[in-house]
C-alpha cells in the first residue's frame, strides 16, 4: 500500500490536468502520438438498441449511459457456465434505463469523491439490498494495436464482478463465498482483450481504426448494512471509464489520489488523538490518585482507533467492511459513548447514584448487540425485517446514553460551577459527532471538502473537543500540582512535628542508659515511642507501638496516641492502664489500629511489661516469652498480655518494631527472627541493627530502642 501511494503521488501531478480535461464527453485535445485531434464521445443511437459510440484517441471516456439495470441475480447458462445476463446476446430491452451522468460539481456526501450519482435506493428501489445488474453496449473505434482498459466505478456499493462480452474480466470484492466479502470502495482498473471484429462503415477514420462492439456487464452486490450507513446507496455511484490503457491508468491514479486526499483529515485525526492518549496517560505520573487521566487516555485511544480503522477500511483491503464495521460501529463506538460518561463521572468526582457506572456498562453491551444485529454485520443471523427494528433500538439507546452524559454534565455544573460550564460545550459537540451517520441518512449536510479534503462536522466537533479537553486537562493538572505542593508542605510539617515528639536518640538517666533509632519508610512514619521518667519515684515508663498504614494518616494517629500517652501518664503510669487508655482512644475511628507495648522500670530494676500485639522485647539477646494479645482499637475492653521480670545490673533490654523482622530483600525473603537473634548477639548499637535491616530491604518503619541498666547511677543531663 505504501508503494502504491508513493506511485500515485508521483504520477498524479503529470496526469491530473490532462485527464480531468479529457474526461468530459465531447471535448477535444491534441493527440501527442500522431498529431491528430482526438474526439471523445459516448452518445447513444436513437434506435431501439441503444449503443454508446466511442472513438478513442489517447483518451478515456466516462460511460454515463445508456445503462440497462435490473435488481436480482442472473441464472447460470448451462452451456457456458457463466451468468446468462452477462452474455452479449441477452435481451435486456425490458430492463430499466439508467443514466450515470452526475450533476455539476456533484460529490459523494460521505467521502467527497467527484462524479457522484445517487444509487438505486434513490431511483425507485428504496430499502433494496442484494444483487443487481448493469449492462451497456458500446461500439469502440480505436487505433489498431492500442491496448484498451476499463476503470471500474470508483464509488460503488459494495462489490461487483465485471464481464466483457460474457467473460469474467475482473472483480472488486471476494465472490468465492455464498455471501461476497466487500471492502471500502476503491478505484479499480481492468485490461480488456483486443477484438478482431471490424466495421465496414465509411468515413475518414474507419480505414485506420479498428471497431468493435462490446457488451459490458456488472454484477453488483450490496450489503444490508449499507442501507443504514450511507444515504442513497446502491450499485454504481460513479460511471466506469473506458479508453486507451495509458489514459485510463492516469485517471485511475488520479482517483486514488482523490481518495487518499479525501480521508487525509481522518488519518490526521487518528494521529492527533493517539498523541493525546499518550499525553493523558503520561499525566498519571504526575498524579496517580486522579483516575480521570486514565479514563481520558482510554477515551482518546478509542477515538484514535476508530479513526484509524476508518482510514484502513477506505485505503486498503486489509480487512473487510464487515470486520471494519464490527470493530468501529459494533465495538469502538459504544465504548466511546461509555468512556465519555465515565470521564465526566470521574472528572466531577461523583459518587451518587452508585448504580450509574453499572447502568452505563449495561447500556454499552446492549448497544453493541443492537448495532451488530441492526447493521446485519453477521448477515442472516436475524431476518432483515427484525434487523430494521434493531436499527431503531440502536438509535434509541444512543439517545439514552447521550441523555445520561448530559445529565452527568448538568450535575457537574451544579456541583462545580465554572468548570462544569466549561465542559458543557464538549457534551454538545459530542452529541453532534455521535449522530453524524443518522443525520447523513436524512440528507443533512455533515461533510465539506475544501481542496478535496474531507472536513466533516463530526471531525470538527472532535477537534474542538480535543482543544477544550486539552485546556481543561492543563487546568486540572495545574490545580493538581498546586494541591500536591500543599500536601507536600503538610507532610513536611507533619514530619517536623513527629521529629519534635520523638525522644532524643540517647538518654542517660540514673541507673539507665537508653539509645533509640527511628527510620520511617516514608516521610511520615507510623512507628512511635515515648520515654518518660517519673519525677518522684525514679521509675521510667517506655511506650512503643506501630499504627496501621503509612504516610500522613499514620502520622496523625501517632500524634493522637502520643498526646494520649502524655495525658494518661500524669495520672497513672501503670502499663496496663496506659494501654487501656490508648485502646479507648482508637475505638470508633474506623480501621485505626495499633500494636503497642508499655513497660515500667522501677528504680531497683523491677519491670512490668504489658503488650498488645507488638513484637516481644529481647533481654540480653533472648526473646521474652509472652502470650499473644490483640492490637489496640479492635475490641473495646480488650486485655493485654502481662509479665514481670527483674532487670539486673548490665542487663540489656531491646525493643524492636516489626519493620526489622519484616524487612524483605529483592528475592522476597524476609529478614526473619533468626537473623534478628544473630544480629542482636553481634551488634553493639541500635544504629547497627537499624542499618542492617534497612540495607536488607526496608518495607516498613524501623524503630529500635535499647535500655541498659548501669552499675553507676548517672545524673540526668540538663
Amino acid at each position: 500500500m505504501a508503494r502504491r501511494t508513493l506511485f500515485l503521488l508521483s504520477l498524479a501531478v503529470l496526469f491530473a490536468g490532462s485527464i480531468l480535461a479529457a474526461a468530459q464527453p465531447g471535448s477535444t485535445g491534441q493527440d501527442h502520438g500522431n498529431g491528430q485531434p482526438k474526439t471523445l464521445s459516448a452518445q447513444p443511437d436513437s434506435g431501439a438498441d441503444s449503443i454508446a459510440h466511442i472513438t478513442l484517441g489517447q483518451s478515456a471516456v466516462a460511460l454515463y449511459g445508456p445503462w440497462k439495470f435490473t435488481v436480482g441475480d442472473s441464472p447460470i447458462d448451462p452451456r457456458t457456465g457463466q451468468p446468462l445476463w452477462a452474455e452479449p446476446d441477452f435481451d435486456d430491452s425490458k430492463w430499466e434505463t439508467v443514466d450515470l451522468t452526475p450533476k455539476d460539481a456533484a460529490i459523494d456526501p460521505v467521502s467527497g469523491t467527484s462524479g457522484y450519482v445517487p444509487g438505486w435506493t434513490a431511483k425507485g428501489h428504496p430499502g433494496y439490498f442484494g444483487y443487481a445488474w448493469y449492462r451497456i453496449r458500446v461500439k469502440v473505434q480505436a487505433q489498431p494495436g492500442w491496448e484498451i482498459s476499463l476503470a471500474g466505478p470508483a464509488d460503488v456499493d459494495d462489490a461487483y464482478q465485471f464481464f466483457d462480452n460474457g467473460e469474467l474480466a475482473g472483480h472488486f470484492g471476494d465472490f468465492t463465498r455464498k455471501q461476497p466479502t466487500i471492502y471500502g470502495a476503491q478505484p479499480t482498473m481492468f485490461p480488456l482483450p483486443r477484438s478482431g471484429s471490424h466495421n465496414g462503415g465509411t468515413g475518414p477514420d474507419t480505414t485506420s481504426k479498428s471497431e468493435s462492439t462490446r457488451v459490458l456487464a456488472f454484477r453488483m452486490w450490496m450489503e444490508p448494512s449499507t442501507l443504514v450507513l450511507e444515504p442513497d446507496a446502491g450499485g454504481m455511484s460513479s460511471a466506469p471509464v473506458l479508453g486507451e490503457a495509458g489514459a485510463v491508468a492516469a485517471g485511475y491514479q488520479t482517483r486514488w489520489l482523490e481518495l487518499i486526499r479525501a480521508y487525509a483529515s481522518i488519518g490526521a485525526e487518528a494521529l492527533l488523538f493517539g498523541l493525546l492518549a499518550v499525553v493523558a496517560f503520561s499525566l498519571i505520573l504526575f498524579d496517580r490518585s486522579d483516575r480521570v487521566y486514565l479514563w481520558m487516555g482510554a477515551l482518546f485511544l478509542l477515538i484514535a482507533s476508530y479513526s484509524a480503522l476508518s482510514v484502513i477500511g477506505a485505503w486498503t483491503e486489509l480487512q473487510s467492511i464487515s470486520i471494519n464495521n464490527l470493530l468501529t460501529d459494533g465495538v469502538a463506538q459504544p465504548l466511546i459513548f461509555a468512556a465519555w460518561v465515565m470521564v465526566f463521572w470521574v472528572w466531577f468526582g461523583m459518587q451518587r447514584p452508585s448504580w450509574l457506572p453499572r447502568l452505563t456498562a449495561g447500556l454499552t453491551l446492549l448497544l453493541m448487540v443492537s448495532t451488530v444485529l441492526g447493521e446485519e454485520i453477521f448477515f442472516g443471523l436475524v431476518p432483515h425485517a427484525v434487523a430494521a427494528h434493531f436499527v431503531t433500538l440502536t438509535l434509541a439507546q444512543q439517545v439514552l446514553v447521550f441523555a445520561l452524559l448530559l445529565w452527568v454534565a448538568v450535575e457537574g455544573i451544579r456541583k462545580q460551577g465554572v468548570e462544569g460550564w466549561l465542559l458543557l460545550p464538549v457534551v454538545v459537540l459530542r452529541g453532534i459527532s455521535a449522530f453524524t451517520t443518522e443525520l447523513l441518512l436524512f440528507h443533512v449536510r455533515m461533510n465539506w471538502f475544501p481542496f478535496g479534503v474531507q472536513v466533516g462536522l463530526g471531525t470538527v466537533a472532535n477537534l474542538l473537543v480535543a482543544v477544550v479537553i486539552a485546556l481543561l486537562l492543563l487546568r486540572r493538572l495545574l490545580k493538581s500540582v498546586k494541591r500536591q505542593r500543599l500536601m507536600a508542605l503538610d507532610v513536611k510539617q507533619a514530619q517536623e512535628v513527629q521529629q519534635v515528639i520523638l525522644p532524643e536518640a540517647r538518654l542517660a538517666l540514673p541507673g539507665l542508659t537508653i539509645e533509640s533509632e527511628y527510620r520511617p519508610a516514608r516521610e511520615v512514619g507510623g512507628d512511635f515511642f515515648q520515654i518518660i521518667p517519673h519525677k518522684s519515684d525514679g521509675s521510667l515508663l517506655i511506650v512503643a507501638g506501630d499504627v496501621t498504614g503509612k504516610g500522613l494518616r499514620a502520622g496523625m494517629l501517632v500524634a493522637l496516641l502520643v498526646g494520649a500517652i502524655r495525658t494518661e501518664e500524669k495520672h497513672d503510669n501503670d502499663p496496663v492502664v496506659i494501654l487501656n487508655a490508648l485502646n479507648e482512644r482508637l475505638m470508633g475511628r474506623g480501621d485505626a489500629q495499633a500494636t503497642c507495648l508499655a513497660l515500667r522500670i522501677a528504680s531497683d530494676g523491677a519491670t512490668t511489661l504489658a503488650n498488645a500485639g507488638h513484637v516481644a522485647p529481647y533481654l540480653n539477646g533472648e526473646e521474652l516469652s509472652m502470650e499473644g494479645a490483640l492490637p489496640l482499637g479492635m475490641i473495646e475492653g480488650a486485655e493485654s498480655s502481662m509479665m514481670h521480670f527483674q532487670l539486673g545490673l548490665g542487663d540489656r533490654l531491646m525493643l524492636l518494631s516489626d519493620g526489622v523482622v519484616e524487612a524483605t530483600d529483592a528475592n522476597g525473603k524476609l529478614f526473619g527472627f533468626e537473623r534478628v537473634n544473630e544480629l542482636l548477639r553481634k551488634a553493639k548499637t541500635v544504629t547497627e541493627i537499624a542499618s542492617a535491616a534497612q540495607a536488607f530491604g526496608q518495607e516498613d518503619d524501623i524503630s529500635v530502642i535499647s535500655v541498659t541498666r548501669t552499675a553507676v547511677r548517672e545524673v540526668v543531663a540538663a
